[in-house]
């Protein structure tokens, strides 16, 4: 009988931390609430111009495409901007633990199984080259020639892309990014393929070159993730608020001013905004 009644005990203890646990759950804050009483957004931060960039001088997460998009994004709120620095591969993790709010990551079905994404894309991230000022790059089909050599990381998306559309280039494969853009600041190669936010760097790096999204485009959608709760209002205030800076032309023009400020003209530079590509 004291076992039983031990047992029994024991039942009722556990199942009352589950309904507390339950409780606390059900009481817990949204991402949304949060922020409205902590009068605080979260974003997370690292050094990748052209969306992130550190103030070295002051330390202070001041530029970038991202830090704009944030900034006007806590102005319309009413709330101040917090930057938590944080990784690439970090981010879910801290969206996950809820040390950030949000942060600007590729929609990749992977990071779609365990975080939440709004139904609008934030911008697109298209496949451009790194070519000599001498070769014609304008088209695909300007690269698809015979001793045309073009530097590519192996076995990615760039590298398959490549594959299919420039079969007749001299199509050389490197372990990854730096590799590749080594061998075009060598001269090893006439070009270098990536999606084109690496190469605006190495371009001012390299000091010549010219940087060209060739047509048919290719691009490819970013957004920005959040945390996955019940309570969507966060992300689909999120969706509403991008697609209006998107379709306005917030978006590109946020991004050719970092552009100017770094050093590079918006207008020798590929668009994020995918109908301008269509427009030229």
């Amino acid at each position: 009988m004291k076992k039983i009644i031990g047992m029994i005990a024991a039942s009722l203890v556990a199942l009352s931390a589950i309904m507390a646990a339950s409780i606390s759950t059900a009481n817990a804050q949204s991402t949304w609430e949060t922020i409205q009483s902590s009068k605080k957004l979260r974003m997370g931060v690292t050094q990748a111009p052209p969306w992130y960039s550190k103030n070295p001088t002051t330390g202070k997460w001041d530029s970038g495409l991202i830090v704009s998009v944030g900034q006007s994004m806590a102005d319309e709120l009413g709330v101040e901007l917090e930057t938590v620095e944080v990784t690439w591969a970090t981010a879910i993790a801290a969206l996950q633990a809820n040390k950030i709010d949000m942060m600007f990551l590729d929609a990749t079905p992977k990071r779609a199984m365990v975080v939440d994404y709004p139904f609008q894309p934030l911008l697109y991230i298209s496949l451009a080259v790194l070519a000599r000022d001498d070769l014609a790059a304008e088209k695909w089909s300007d690269l698809n020639k015979a001793g045309v050599k073009v530097a590519v990381p192996q076995a990615t998306s760039m590298d398959a892309f490549l594959t299919r559309n420039i079969p007749n280039a001299d199509i050389q494969r490197f372990p990854n990014n730096g590799a590749a853009l080594a061998a075009f600041q060598s001269g090893r190669v006439d070009a270098v393929s990536l999606f084109h936010p690496p190469l605006l760097a190495a371009r001012k790096k390299f000091g010549s070159g010219k940087l060209v999204i060739p047509t048919p485009a290719f691009s490819s959608p970013s957004s920005i993730a959040v945390r996955r709760e019940a309570d969507k209002t966060f992300r689909d205030w999120i969706s509403h608020t991008i697609l209006y800076y998107y379709e306005t032309g917030r978006t590109q023009r946020w991004y050719e001013e970092f552009l100017t400020t770094f050093g590079l003209d918006p207008k020798a530079s590929p668009v994020i905004q995918r109908e301008l590509l269509f427009a030229k």
